[in-house]
Parts: structure tokens; C-alpha cells; sequence
């Protein structure tokens, strides 16, 4: 089947990867054509911008030029494109699976934040250490959770917790997320092992 879809696309962004991650599982990775697409908070790519002008990614065109901007709503159209079951409906379920997904993701912008500001050639520590004392409380809460997260249907919250523990795995091993987490740790691994976590494994291809 022909790709009819277009996703501006890097292998190292997690917030792409909980989309792809959402194809797979929905059964849409063949109907979605990749752009690898290079953006930076400083240097700007003027291509892309004409496409999204927030210059972000993951950015998503549909058959007939739509676009969309930004992993959640991106998900939510793949799910109702293919009657899928990422997205609960209305009622405790939705805002469960919302709740994670919006705690998840909050995640994943702290530990990009933190990327960035240790990169630079003067970090900042005490920003540093602020990231650091968030991402920490939040994968406590996520621990205290672990039982209800496994114990849920499978849903768009579980994909951006999944992905949030891969990235914390691709980026910040020294932080040894698992030590005192073990219902989490074992979550993850569950997840891990899903073939839609296994075809989206973050690379590095920076070289």
C-alpha cells in the first residue's frame, strides 16, 4: 500500500518516536512516508518552516495538505484514521490515558531542556539541578502508578511513558532511573518488548 501520509521525522526525537510508536501499534507505518528533517533551537531550518512554522517536528501532511503540528493531535487523527483504541472515550478511561500522556510528556520536554543546558559550553546548574530534582519526582509518581499503568488497556499514556523511560535510557543512563523504581522498571521493560518499541528504537545518526 502507497504511502499517503508524510512525517517530517529524526530518529533521536522522542516526541516523534511516541508517534511512530502510535503507527506501528495501529498498523499505519506503511502509509506514512518519513522526511528526515534536521531542527535546532538555534540554527533554523527555513525548509521546514514553510511547512511548520513553530519549525518543529514531529509535523504530519495528510492526502489532501493538511498539516499537523504536534505529537498528541497527530495521534488522536491516527487513531480515529484507522478506528483505533490509543485514544479512550470520554469518561475516566480518556482522561486517565490524557493524564499520563500529558505527565509523560511533560517529562520528556524537562530531560530535552536538560539536554540542552548541559551542552552548553557554561551550564547553568542550578537550571541543571532543577531538571534533574523534576525528572525525579515525576518517575516517582509514575512508580507509585506503575500497578494502575500496567493494569490499564493499552493506550496513547502508556506510548509517551514508554517512550519518556527509552529516552531517559538513550540520554541519561548515569541517572539509573530503575535503583528504587521497580514496578516501574518492570513496566518498562514489558514495553520494551512490544514489536512497536522495538521498531522505533532512538538512534543517534548525528555524524
Amino acid at each position: 500500500m502507497a504511502a499517503d501520509m508524510i512525517l517530517y521525522w529524526s530518529s533521536r526525537s522522542p516526541f516523534v518516536r511516541k508517534v511512530m510508536v502510535a503507527a506501528h501499534e495501529l498498523g499505519l507505518e506503511h502509509r506514512i512516508r518519513t522526511v528526515p528533517t534536521l531542527v535546532s533551537a538555534t540554527v533554523p531550518n527555513f525548509e521546514h518552516l514553510s511547512v511548520n512554522p513553530l519549525g518543529r517536528i514531529p509535523t504530519l501532511v495528510l492526502e489532501d495538505g493538511t498539516t499537523l503540528f504536534d505529537s498528541q493531535p497527530i495521534i488522536e487523527y491516527l487513531n480515529e484514521f484507522s478506528r483505533g483504541w490509543l485514544v479512550p472515550p470520554a469518561g475516566p478511561a480518556r482522561l486517565r490515558a490524557m493524564r499520563w500522556h500529558a505527565l509523560a510528556t511533560g517529562l520528556l520536554e524537562v530531560l530535552v531542556a536538560w539536554l540542552s543546558e548541559r551542552s552548553r559550553a557554561i551550564p547553568h546548574n542550578a537550571a541543571i539541578a532543577g531538571y534533574e530534582r523534576k525528572a525525579r519526582a515525576t518517575l516517582n509518581l509514575l512508580e507509585q502508578e506503575a500497578a494502575d499503568i500496567a493494569g490499564a488497556p493499552f493506550s496513547m499514556g502508556h506510548i509517551a511513558i514508554g517512550v519518556a523511560l527509552g529516552y531517559l535510557d538513550f540520554r541519561y543512563s548515569s541517572l539509573n532511573w530503575r535503583e528504587g523504581r521497580p514496578k516501574l522498571a518492570a513496566w518498562g521493560e514489558v514495553f520494551a518488548a512490544r514489536p512497536s518499541a522495538k521498531a522505533t528504537v532512538p538512534v543517534d545518526d548525528r555524524k
